[in-house]
């Protein structure tokens, strides 16, 4: 019997690269359906989505980097010909049954229309809040452009058969721009336990380490997180910890250079992108993970992807009292009130000093992770919604490599 098929479309990141999708696909596939990716080229030599059995990749080039309105423009129309160029391909081999596109941009809104009148689903998994990132990546926003972004993100909201939410904020945005609240399923982002290797009893010998885990972009305030190192040298002096900043993107090579300015690069490492594995040893060597987000309208409603790592390996985090990340993390984490790098620095200071409290936040954290948050329970939900757009009998989906603890339950959101 032929297996259902799903096609995922992506724009922003070569497939390899995107956790979330990674997770989505090994799913699927897991649950008895194929998969094909649509995404930017990344790693040339790949044909299947590495750790897959058989999803496949179907990338297509870039050669336009946007870092302005203009510039994005460009790079958002040449990534809608290529995915429509490619999506088409797939619909004419029988393969796109149904279809999920993954935003940023919220461009794609023709296709769904297409593909709906074909008779198969589209689903929207919503990833950022465009308008809202617009705005948070600093200058003087255009009115026109802001306005532009609500109602592509109405459109591609409206569109869509289903809508997969990361938060419950991001549910109740859907539901303000017109989509029916039983049309989108919360499906958080976060590591599977699976991923997740035990931790050791007694950590490596060595300075405390204080780590940054994820994209360096202008809304991502990582500049803040070197200026807290800078206040930390205040209140504790130079030795004894390190501040471990893992990632990349496009402000990396000025933080980099901030810190030479600060002269603090005997106390602020630069690791650059890091693989599973590598981020799985960082992070179970951590004792304070921050989320320097600043309190805007993107960060009060988003659950960065990050902050559900940190509390899978039970790392305690600091971070901006934001109302989703306080929905995630609850007693897990210390808050400052403004994000400054002089409330970080004090907070992160607060912890590196109590033992107790670190160890009391380690265990809340990863209990939360493994009854809440961790893949295993959003993909329970994840391919419920595909078995039902494509009247696939349900059973209970494989996580590759699944490893239950006791006393897991399937309760998709947190608290």
């Amino acid at each position: 019997m032929k297996r259902p098929s799903v096609t995922i479309l992506v724009a922003n990141l070569p497939a390899e690269k995107d956790r979330r999708v990674i997770r989505e696909s090994l799913s699927l596939e897991a649950a008895g359906f194929d998969v094909t990716v649509i995404a930017p080229r990344g790693d040339k030599s790949l044909t299947i989505l590495p750790g897959s059995e058989r999803t496949r990749l179907r990338p297509y080039p870039i050669v336009v980097y946007g870092s302005g309105v203009l510039s994005f423009a460009l790079e958002f129309f040449w990534s809608f010909l290529w995915i429509t160029i490619r999506l088409l391909g797939e619909i004419v081999r029988g393969r796109a049954q149904a279809v999920q596109v993954c935003n940023p941009p919220d461009i794609y809104f023709p296709l769904a229309l297409l593909v709906r009148a074909l008779g198969r689903p589209w689903v929207f998994d919503h990833h950022d809040l465009s308008p809202e990132v617009y705005v948070s990546r600093g200058g003087d926003p255009n009115p026109l452009v802001s306005r532009l972004l609500v109602l592509f993100e109405k459109l591609t909201l409206r569109t869509a058969t289903a809508v997969f939410a990361t938060n419950e904020s991001f549910k109740e945005n859907a539901v303000k721009r017109g989509v029916a609240a039983d049309k989108v399923t919360v499906v958080r982002n976060g590591p599977a336990f699976a991923e997740i290797a035990p931790s050791p009893d007694e950590r490596a010998e060595g300075p405390l380490r204080v780590v940054y885990l994820g994209v360096f972009g202008p809304q991502d305030n990582v500049g803040g997180a070197v200026l807290a190192a800078e206040e930390l040298i205040a209140l504790r002096g130079r030795t004894g910890w390190r501040m471990i900043l893992a990632g990349d993107g496009e402000t990396a090579a000025g933080l980099r250079s901030l810190a030479e300015e600060r002269g603090l690069t005997d106390v602020v490492e630069f690791t650059g992108w890091l693989d599973g594995p590598e981020v799985d040893a960082l992070l179970r060597e951590a004792d304070v993970a921050l989320q320097p987000d600043l309190p805007t309208r993107m960060n009060q409603l988003s659950t960065m992807a990050k902050t559900v790592e940190y509390l899978g390996r039970g790392v305690p985090v600091v971070a901006a009292d934001l109302i989703e990340t306080h929905a995630t993390v609850g007693e897990a984490g210390l808050y400052v009130a403004n994000g400054t790098p002089a409330e970080f620095a004090q907070a992160i200071n607060t912890l590196l000093d109590d033992p107790a409290m670190r160890d009391r936040m380690r265990k809340i954290g990863r209990d939360r992770f493994r009854d809440f948050l961790s893949w295993e329970h959003q993909a329970v939900a994840y391919v419920a919604v595909w078995r039902r757009l494509l009247n696939v009998p349900a059973t209970t989906p494989r996580i590759p490599g699944q490893r239950r603890p006791a006393g897991t339950t399937t309760r998709v959101d947190a608290p």
